[in-house]
Protein backbone atom coordinates (compact mmCIF):
# COMPACT_ATOMS: atom_id res chain seq x y z
CA UNK A 1 0.00 0.00 0.00
CA UNK A 2 0.92 3.75 -0.46
CA UNK A 3 0.78 6.22 2.01
CA UNK A 4 0.49 9.20 0.02
CA UNK A 5 -2.78 10.54 0.06
CA UNK A 6 -4.15 8.60 2.59
CA UNK A 7 -5.34 9.82 6.10
CA UNK A 8 -3.72 8.35 9.35
CA UNK A 9 -4.14 8.08 13.11
CA UNK A 10 -0.84 7.71 15.12
CA UNK A 11 -1.02 6.88 18.74
CA UNK A 12 1.95 7.59 21.10
CA UNK A 13 3.16 10.07 18.68
CA UNK A 14 4.42 12.39 20.60
CA UNK A 15 8.34 11.22 20.34
CA UNK A 16 10.10 7.59 19.30
CA UNK A 17 8.69 5.46 17.31
CA UNK A 18 5.14 7.25 16.95
CA UNK A 19 6.79 10.61 16.37
CA UNK A 20 8.92 8.99 13.37
CA UNK A 21 6.51 6.91 12.00
CA UNK A 22 4.50 10.68 11.90
CA UNK A 23 6.79 12.34 10.79
CA UNK A 24 7.28 9.80 7.79
CA UNK A 25 4.00 9.72 6.76
CA UNK A 26 3.73 13.77 6.25
CA UNK A 27 6.99 12.67 3.91
CA UNK A 28 5.02 10.42 2.19
CA UNK A 29 2.53 12.96 1.53
CA UNK A 30 -0.16 11.37 4.36
CA UNK A 31 -2.21 13.58 6.80
CA UNK A 32 -1.84 12.60 10.34
CA UNK A 33 -3.16 12.95 13.51
CA UNK A 34 -0.81 12.59 15.99
CA UNK A 35 -2.21 11.50 19.73
CA UNK A 36 -0.70 11.11 22.74
CA UNK A 37 -1.07 11.01 26.33
CA UNK A 38 1.39 14.02 26.41
CA UNK A 39 -0.85 16.76 24.38
CA UNK A 40 2.88 19.14 24.80
CA UNK A 41 5.21 16.48 23.23
CA UNK A 42 2.01 15.54 20.25
CA UNK A 43 1.97 19.30 19.36
CA UNK A 44 5.90 19.90 19.23
CA UNK A 45 5.92 17.01 16.43
CA UNK A 46 3.16 18.57 14.72
CA UNK A 47 5.07 21.85 14.92
CA UNK A 48 7.79 20.55 13.39
CA UNK A 49 5.20 18.81 10.91
CA UNK A 50 3.98 21.80 9.88
CA UNK A 51 6.76 23.72 9.43
CA UNK A 52 7.49 21.74 6.56
CA UNK A 53 4.40 20.50 5.62
CA UNK A 54 1.52 23.00 6.61
CA UNK A 55 -2.12 21.36 6.61
CA UNK A 56 -0.51 18.21 7.63
CA UNK A 57 -0.87 17.08 10.77
CA UNK A 58 -2.76 17.83 13.89
CA UNK A 59 -1.66 17.02 17.24
CA UNK A 60 -4.77 15.21 19.49
CA UNK A 61 -4.27 14.87 23.79
CA UNK A 62 -5.71 11.45 23.89
CA UNK A 63 -5.54 8.34 26.24
CA UNK A 64 -5.73 5.60 24.16
CA UNK A 65 -6.93 3.14 27.74
CA UNK A 66 -10.48 5.74 27.02
CA UNK A 67 -12.87 4.17 24.27
CA UNK A 68 -14.12 7.75 23.98
CA UNK A 69 -10.70 9.39 23.74
CA UNK A 70 -10.21 6.78 20.67
CA UNK A 71 -13.38 7.23 18.39
CA UNK A 72 -12.40 11.20 19.32
CA UNK A 73 -9.17 10.74 17.46
CA UNK A 74 -11.47 9.05 14.33
CA UNK A 75 -13.68 11.51 14.76
CA UNK A 76 -11.23 14.38 14.37
CA UNK A 77 -9.59 13.04 11.84
CA UNK A 78 -12.78 12.65 9.58
CA UNK A 79 -13.33 16.41 10.62
CA UNK A 80 -9.73 17.30 9.48
CA UNK A 81 -8.95 15.57 6.57
CA UNK A 82 -11.31 12.55 5.71
CA UNK A 83 -11.75 9.04 5.77
CA UNK A 84 -9.01 7.04 8.39
CA UNK A 85 -6.92 4.77 6.01
CA UNK A 86 -4.03 3.97 7.77
CA UNK A 87 -4.39 3.39 12.05
CA UNK A 88 -0.78 2.54 14.20
CA UNK A 89 -1.64 1.36 17.32
CA UNK A 90 1.70 2.36 18.45
CA UNK A 91 0.64 3.99 22.36
CA UNK A 92 2.49 1.66 24.86
CA UNK A 93 3.47 1.10 28.45
CA UNK A 94 5.50 -0.90 30.16
CA UNK A 95 4.61 -1.87 33.32
CA UNK A 96 6.05 -2.92 36.72
CA UNK A 97 8.64 -5.71 36.93
CA UNK A 98 8.18 -8.69 38.97
CA UNK A 99 5.48 -10.78 40.05
CA UNK A 100 3.81 -9.25 43.10
CA UNK A 101 2.01 -6.44 40.89
CA UNK A 102 -1.28 -5.07 41.75
CA UNK A 103 -4.04 -5.65 39.26
CA UNK A 104 -4.34 -2.23 38.53
CA UNK A 105 -0.95 -2.08 37.21
CA UNK A 106 -2.15 -5.44 34.71
CA UNK A 107 -5.56 -3.49 34.21
CA UNK A 108 -3.37 -0.39 32.72
CA UNK A 109 -1.53 -2.73 30.55
CA UNK A 110 -3.72 -4.56 29.00
CA UNK A 111 -5.70 -1.58 28.71
CA UNK A 112 -2.75 0.35 27.08
CA UNK A 113 -1.08 -2.57 25.14
CA UNK A 114 -3.73 -4.66 24.20
CA UNK A 115 -7.51 -3.21 24.57
CA UNK A 116 -6.77 -0.08 23.03
CA UNK A 117 -6.05 -2.02 19.66
CA UNK A 118 -9.06 -3.93 20.37
CA UNK A 119 -11.05 -1.21 20.32
CA UNK A 120 -9.96 0.78 17.61
CA UNK A 121 -10.51 -2.24 14.93
CA UNK A 122 -14.04 -2.40 16.36
CA UNK A 123 -14.60 1.14 15.12
CA UNK A 124 -12.54 0.94 11.98
CA UNK A 125 -12.52 -2.13 11.22
CA UNK A 126 -16.06 -2.39 9.58
CA UNK A 127 -15.60 0.91 8.22
CA UNK A 128 -12.89 -0.53 5.80
CA UNK A 129 -14.25 -3.74 4.94
CA UNK A 130 -17.28 -1.63 3.52
CA UNK A 131 -15.06 0.52 1.53
CA UNK A 132 -12.63 -2.48 0.59
CA UNK A 133 -9.25 -1.18 2.15
CA UNK A 134 -7.66 -0.08 5.06
CA UNK A 135 -4.65 -0.84 7.13
CA UNK A 136 -3.87 -1.85 10.79
CA UNK A 137 -0.45 -1.33 11.81
CA UNK A 138 0.19 -2.91 15.66
CA UNK A 139 3.17 -1.69 17.68
CA UNK A 140 3.85 -5.00 19.68
CA UNK A 141 7.56 -6.08 20.25
CA UNK A 142 10.45 -8.56 20.15
CA UNK A 143 8.81 -8.98 23.90
CA UNK A 144 5.70 -10.39 22.31
CA UNK A 145 6.95 -13.41 19.92
CA UNK A 146 9.91 -14.07 22.69
CA UNK A 147 9.93 -12.79 25.87
CA UNK A 148 11.01 -9.97 28.45
CA UNK A 149 13.41 -10.72 31.11
CA UNK A 150 12.13 -8.72 34.26
CA UNK A 151 8.45 -7.61 33.12
CA UNK A 152 5.39 -9.83 33.00
CA UNK A 153 3.13 -7.35 32.67
CA UNK A 154 5.04 -6.19 29.21
CA UNK A 155 5.42 -9.72 28.05
CA UNK A 156 2.12 -10.88 28.56
CA UNK A 157 0.57 -8.06 26.85
CA UNK A 158 2.53 -7.88 23.79
CA UNK A 159 2.07 -11.95 23.05
CA UNK A 160 -1.42 -10.76 23.19
CA UNK A 161 -1.38 -7.86 20.60
CA UNK A 162 0.16 -9.95 18.54
CA UNK A 163 -2.25 -12.76 18.46
CA UNK A 164 -4.53 -10.22 18.12
CA UNK A 165 -2.87 -8.70 15.03
CA UNK A 166 -3.15 -12.44 13.51
CA UNK A 167 -6.27 -12.74 14.26
CA UNK A 168 -7.65 -9.60 12.08
CA UNK A 169 -5.35 -10.43 9.53
CA UNK A 170 -6.65 -14.07 9.41
CA UNK A 171 -10.64 -12.90 9.50
CA UNK A 172 -10.08 -9.76 7.57
CA UNK A 173 -7.07 -10.06 5.42
CA UNK A 174 -9.67 -11.01 2.42
CA UNK A 175 -12.06 -8.74 2.65
CA UNK A 176 -9.16 -5.29 2.16
CA UNK A 177 -8.69 -4.96 5.55
CA UNK A 178 -4.43 -4.79 5.80
CA UNK A 179 -2.77 -5.83 8.99
CA UNK A 180 1.09 -5.45 9.83
CA UNK A 181 2.48 -6.07 13.22
CA UNK A 182 5.82 -4.15 14.39
CA UNK A 183 7.75 -6.48 16.74
CA UNK A 184 11.68 -4.36 17.27
CA UNK A 185 13.67 -5.48 20.29
CA UNK A 186 15.40 -2.30 21.32
CA UNK A 187 14.66 1.60 19.91
CA UNK A 188 16.28 4.05 21.31
CA UNK A 189 13.39 5.91 23.34
CA UNK A 190 12.77 6.28 27.27
CA UNK A 191 10.53 3.55 26.95
CA UNK A 192 14.01 1.09 26.65
CA UNK A 193 15.67 2.46 29.82
CA UNK A 194 12.56 3.05 32.04
CA UNK A 195 13.51 -0.11 33.33
CA UNK A 196 16.84 1.73 34.87
CA UNK A 197 14.70 4.34 36.62
CA UNK A 198 12.02 1.93 38.22
CA UNK A 199 14.26 1.46 41.06
CA UNK A 200 13.94 -2.47 40.83
CA UNK A 201 16.51 -4.80 40.61
CA UNK A 202 14.21 -7.03 37.52
CA UNK A 203 13.50 -3.58 36.34
CA UNK A 204 16.88 -2.89 35.76
CA UNK A 205 17.40 -6.20 34.26
CA UNK A 206 14.83 -5.95 31.67
CA UNK A 207 17.00 -2.95 30.46
CA UNK A 208 20.02 -4.72 30.35
CA UNK A 209 18.54 -8.05 28.61
CA UNK A 210 16.98 -5.69 25.61
CA UNK A 211 20.58 -3.61 25.04
CA UNK A 212 22.61 -6.78 25.20
CA UNK A 213 20.19 -8.92 22.62
CA UNK A 214 21.16 -6.48 19.82
CA UNK A 215 21.74 -3.53 18.18
CA UNK A 216 19.36 -0.34 19.82
CA UNK A 217 18.32 1.41 16.37
CA UNK A 218 17.25 4.84 16.09
CA UNK A 219 13.22 5.36 15.75
CA UNK A 220 13.98 6.40 12.39
CA UNK A 221 15.26 3.43 11.06
CA UNK A 222 12.49 1.24 12.38
CA UNK A 223 10.33 3.48 10.46
CA UNK A 224 11.93 3.05 7.56
CA UNK A 225 11.31 -0.51 8.23
CA UNK A 226 7.72 -0.12 8.43
CA UNK A 227 7.11 2.32 5.70
CA UNK A 228 8.54 -1.09 3.44
CA UNK A 229 7.17 -3.44 5.06
CA UNK A 230 3.46 -1.95 4.40
CA UNK A 231 4.51 -1.34 0.78
CA UNK A 232 5.17 -5.02 0.52
CA UNK A 233 2.02 -5.88 2.64
CA UNK A 234 4.20 -8.33 4.99
CA UNK A 235 2.19 -8.58 8.73
CA UNK A 236 5.51 -9.46 10.82
CA UNK A 237 7.85 -6.30 10.89
CA UNK A 238 11.20 -6.89 12.39
CA UNK A 239 13.48 -3.82 12.29
CA UNK A 240 15.91 -6.66 14.30
CA UNK A 241 16.21 -9.30 11.73
CA UNK A 242 18.03 -11.69 14.09
CA UNK A 243 14.42 -12.10 15.74
CA UNK A 244 12.97 -13.93 13.54
CA UNK A 245 16.07 -16.73 13.89
CA UNK A 246 15.19 -16.68 17.51
CA UNK A 247 11.71 -16.90 17.13
CA UNK A 248 12.04 -20.03 14.77
CA UNK A 249 14.71 -21.50 17.40
CA UNK A 250 11.94 -20.92 19.86
CA UNK A 251 9.48 -22.91 17.82
CA UNK A 252 11.64 -25.41 16.69
CA UNK A 253 12.58 -26.77 20.70
CA UNK A 254 10.57 -25.01 23.17
CA UNK A 255 12.38 -26.39 26.17
CA UNK A 256 15.76 -25.86 24.79
CA UNK A 257 14.86 -22.18 24.21
CA UNK A 258 13.44 -21.23 27.92
CA UNK A 259 16.60 -23.36 29.34
CA UNK A 260 18.67 -20.87 27.39
CA UNK A 261 16.58 -17.70 28.39
CA UNK A 262 16.66 -19.13 31.84
CA UNK A 263 20.79 -18.98 31.39
CA UNK A 264 20.40 -15.96 30.25
CA UNK A 265 18.73 -14.24 32.77
CA UNK A 266 20.98 -15.78 35.44
CA UNK A 267 24.11 -14.64 33.75
CA UNK A 268 22.18 -11.19 33.30
CA UNK A 269 22.01 -10.97 37.25
CA UNK A 270 25.27 -12.24 37.46
CA UNK A 271 27.08 -9.36 35.90
CA UNK A 272 24.71 -6.72 37.41
CA UNK A 273 27.10 -4.24 39.19
CA UNK A 274 26.71 -4.15 43.20
CA UNK A 275 27.10 -1.47 45.03
CA UNK A 276 30.69 -1.36 46.99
Amino acid sequence: MKVEGRVAVVTGGGGGIGGAIAAGLVERGARVVVADLDEHAAQRVVATLEEETPGSAVAVAADVSDDEHIRGLVERAEAEFGPVDLYFANAGVTGVPGLEIEDSVWEQSFDVNLRAHIRAARLLVPRWVERGEGYFVSTASAAGLLTQIGSATYSVTKHAAVGFAEWLSVTYGDKGVRVSCLCPMGVNTPLLYSGDASGHALGELATRAVTTAGAVLEPVDVAETVFAAMEEEHFLILPHPEVLEMYRNKGADYDRWLRGMRRYRQALEESTPTDS
